[in-house]
Formats: C-alpha cells, sequence, structure tokens
C-alpha cells in the first residue's frame, strides 16, 4: 500500500479547505492508499510556479521524507508547469485531486460505455499534463492501490501526443455510438408512459442502498430481485454504472428508478462532460430523488455541491424531493418535529415527511412506503381518478388499465365492467367515452 502525504491550500474563497482536505483523503484510501501526514497553507493567491509558497514547498519535502511517503497530492488541480516544478523540487510523484478523481472511476468503471467515459476524460485532462504527469503515472512498484499497474491510460502516456489525440478521436466515435444506443432505449422507455424517477446525490449518501431497498420491496415477480440489485459499498464512488429498474408498488403507479453516479466536491469538469450522456437519466426524469446523507456533519454543503452539478447539466428545473437518508443515526433534535424526544427511540419516530423531503433509513428499510406515497403525490399531477364503465367487447381497453393504471375496485355487471381506477390523465381523456 502507498504512502501519501496531503497537501492543502487555504485562498480564503468562502469555501471549507479543511473540509476539502479530509475529503481527500477519503479519496486516498478509496484507491488503497494511506495517508501518513498532511499540509495545509493559507495564501492570499496561488503561486504560479508551484502553487504554494516556495518555502512551503520545503517544508513538504522535509515532511515527505520524515513520514516516507510515496507519492505527494495536493488538492486543487495543477497546472502543467506546477506540476513539472513540483517534481522536480520534491523529488517524489506528485499528483492532483482531480487525477485522483479520475483514477477512481478508472477502477470502478464496469460497463463499456462507463470505461470509454473514463478514458476519454483521463485523457483530456492528461494531454496538456504529459510532461509532468509522466513521471508520476510511469513509477514502478508500489502495491494494489498503485496507479503505476493499473488503469485506463498510463502505458499510453509514453506515446507521443499525436498518438493520443488520434486515441481520443476513437473513443468519442466510440462513445457517441454507445450514446446512440443510450437515447434509443430512453426513448422506449420514454413511450412506455411509465413515469421516470432519477437518483441524484453526493458520493455515498446511499443511492444505491435505496435502489436496493425498492427492489426488495417492490421489485417485478417477473425478475431475480438479486440479480438486478446494484453495488452498495460504504465508499466514495462505488458505483459508476446508471442503471435503471421498474419499481411496481402494490396500489401504486408504477414507475422506472435510475440510480446515476454521485456528486463530489471539485468533480473534474472533463468528467461531468464525458458522462453527459449516462446523466441524461437524471435530465429527462420526471422527478429527482436527492438523496442525502443525514447523519454528515456537512450535509448542507453536499446539496449545494450536487445543485450545481445538477445546474450545470440543464437539469435544475426539475421537480425534486429531498430524502435525508440514514436518520436513525442522528440526535432526535436533528429532525423536525422530534426534538426532546429519547435518541434511542428515533427510529421509531421515522420517518418524518415534509411536503418536499422525508427523513428515512434505507438500510433499515424504515420509510419506503411513505417515500413511495410522496413520489406519487409529486407525479399526481399527471394523474386523475375516476371510474369507467367499460362493455364486455373491448378486452383490450379492460387489459390496458388493469396493467397501466392503480385499480381500486373491479365490478362485473351486466353492462360490462366497472373499473375505479387512478390513471394517466391522457388515459383519462382517451377513455372517456366510458366515463360512469
Amino acid at each position: 500500500m502507498e504512502k501519501v502525504l496531503l497537501v492543502g491550500v487555504n485562498l480564503n474563497d468562502g469555501e471549507d479547505y479543511l473540509l476539502s482536505l479530509e475529503e481527500l483523503g477519503a479519496l486516498a484510501q478509496a484507491c488503497d492508499m494511506e495517508v501518513v501526514g498532511e499540509v495545509d497553507q493559507t495564501l492570499p493567491a496561488v503561486n504560479k510556479a508551484f502553487y504554494i509558497g516556495t518555502g512551503k514547498v520545503g517544508e513538504v519535502k522535509d515532511l515527505a521524507e520524515d513520514c516516507d511517503a510515496d507519492v505527494i497530492i495536493f488538492d486543487n488541480s495543477l497546472s502543467p508547469m506546477q506540476l513539472r516544478n513540483l517534481q522536480e523540487r520534491l523529488g517524489k510523484p506528485v499528483l492532483d485531486r482531480s487525477t485522483l478523481i479520475l483514477d477512481i472511476f478508472a477502477q470502478r468503471a464496469r460497463t463499456r460505455e462507463a470505461k470509454l467515459q473514463v478514458e476519454v476524460a483521463r485523457l483530456q485532462y492528461m494531454l496538456p499534463r504529459l510532461v509532468g504527469l509522466h513521471a508520476a503515472l510511469s513509477r514502478q512498484g508500489g502495491g494494489s492501490g498503485s496507479l503505476s499497474n493499473r488503469g485506463a491510460g498510463e502505458t499510453k502516456l509514453e506515446l507521443d501526443r499525436r498518438v493520443l489525440e488520434r486515441r481520443l478521436t476513437e473513443l468519442r466515435r466510440e462513445l457517441k455510438d454507445v450514446g446512440a444506443e443510450r437515447v434509443t432505449q430512453r426513448k422506449r422507455r420514454a413511450g412506455s408512459g411509465i413515469p421516470r424517477v432519477a437518483l441524484v446525490g453526493y458520493t455515498n449518501a446511499g443511492k444505491s442502498t435505496l435502489m436496493n431497498a425498492m427492489l426488495d420491496l417492490y421489485g417485478s415477480d417477473e425478475i431475480d430481485v438479486e440479480e438486478k440489485k446494484v453495488m452498495e459499498k460504504d465508499m466514495l464512488f462505488a458505483t459508476l454504472d446508471t442503471t435503471v429498474r421498474k419499481i411496481e408498488p402494490e396500489n401504486h403507479h408504477a414507475f422506472l428508478l435510475s440510480d446515476t453516479v454521485g456528486f463530489i466536491h471539485k468533480l473534474p469538469h472533463n468528467l461531468v462532460e464525458a458522462f453527459h450522456s449516462t446523466l441524461e437519466e437524471a435530465k429527462e426524469a420526471d422527478i429527482l430523488l436527492q438523496v442525502v446523507d443525514y447523519s454528515d456533519p456537512h450535509y448542507r454543503e453536499q446539496i449545494a455541491v450536487t445543485n450545481r452539478t445538477l445546474k450545470e447539466l440543464g437539469a435544475d428545473n426539475i421537480p425534486m424531493l429531498y430524502v435525508y437518508n440514514k436518520a436513525d443515526l442522528v440526535s432526535p433534535d436533528e429532525i423536525p418535529g422530534l426534538a426532546g424526544k429519547s435518541p434511542e427511540r428515533v427510529r421509531e419516530h421515522l420517518p418524518i415527511m415534509t411536503e418536499n423531503s422525508i427523513y428515512l433509513s434505507a438500510k433499515e428499510r424504515i420509510g419506503m412506503e411513505e417515500l413511495i406515497r410522496l413520489i406519487e403525490k409529486k407525479l399526481s399531477g399527471g394523474y386523475k381518478e375516476c371510474t369507467f364503465l367499460i362493455p364486455y367487447t373491448d378486452g383490450r381497453a379492460i387489459s390496458y388499465l388493469n396493467e397501466n393504471a392503480v385499480v381500486y375496485d373491479t365490478e362485473y355487471l351486466e353492462g360490462g365492467v366497472q373499473l375505479k381506477v387512478n390513471c394517466k390523465v391522457s388515459d383519462y381523456h382517451y377513455y372517456q367515452k366510458y366515463l360512469h
């Protein structure tokens, strides 16, 4: 396992740099690295040559040697010149936050599309940094966390710029073809008329856990639920691949639930750009469920990061419900209406709902039914309750409504089948001749 020294800079720009530095440590651990030390500095402006002050460079070098660090990671994006100068002065491989995130994405990618997207983002980021990154990504040795012996793109850094640019062109062409397939799939789902709900939020907030909880409780009887579940693990960016599953709660409308890639502070722009086609699932959803790790003391900052990223994607105008997950792990004073309650009995009082939010625990399966009702209420503008009397001769209409509407009551009368339903407004108008 490689040992790493973290370096953070406070530029007095309003951001919590210590929080960002703490998160950098979690990213390093997600990359199987051991954090052996941290250095931070407050600066009025970035040093163009070294990012940090020239005196601080010497301090970083001494600490890296004392800690026996293999790699030095900066919590900022470094320019090609800064990267080259730092590596020459420090005598050790230097990485920045963006490179680390890109490497994690390279490890986690499973599908062909995700692998293509990650490689495109890596090459776009590395092209102007070839000289500086060469030493960092070509170093030998290291354990399972070493960037030198895994991931997409490392060996290509040995090639010249023309070869890299040619490879980038090929990847974009492949990605365009795969993207076209995804567009076709989305059009097919849109044509089904089934509402689309997308899970969004900060990485490790519990989106995959919520998806699996929904599948456990409301997955279709026609599928192998265990096979359709997504990986859930307590780590940053445990899953990258967007998955879509059909949720069919009894006595409620079915909907398609998509689990999208998580967001993070200072997410490289190239990654957002590369994953744009995947994130279209969020952009084209009828409702967004922003899953929030309510037990994290910095959840408000994480909500702000998610909202900024959604705005960048053009998905900030979609109706949203806030799902405050892991609410069973916080003090009752932090939950609306529970102030003064016994901490040991918080679970008994969950879930708590407001008009656009719910406090629950996906892991403990607390609040799932209430969340379903909240989703349906949010979607209710497109639905209408009514009663149809459909003649026995129109079996197709009877079959369609049984499959695509919530049927509250069925009665077989002399003149036909009477159905009391909650159906789409478009179906209400289509079958209005049968209104009873």
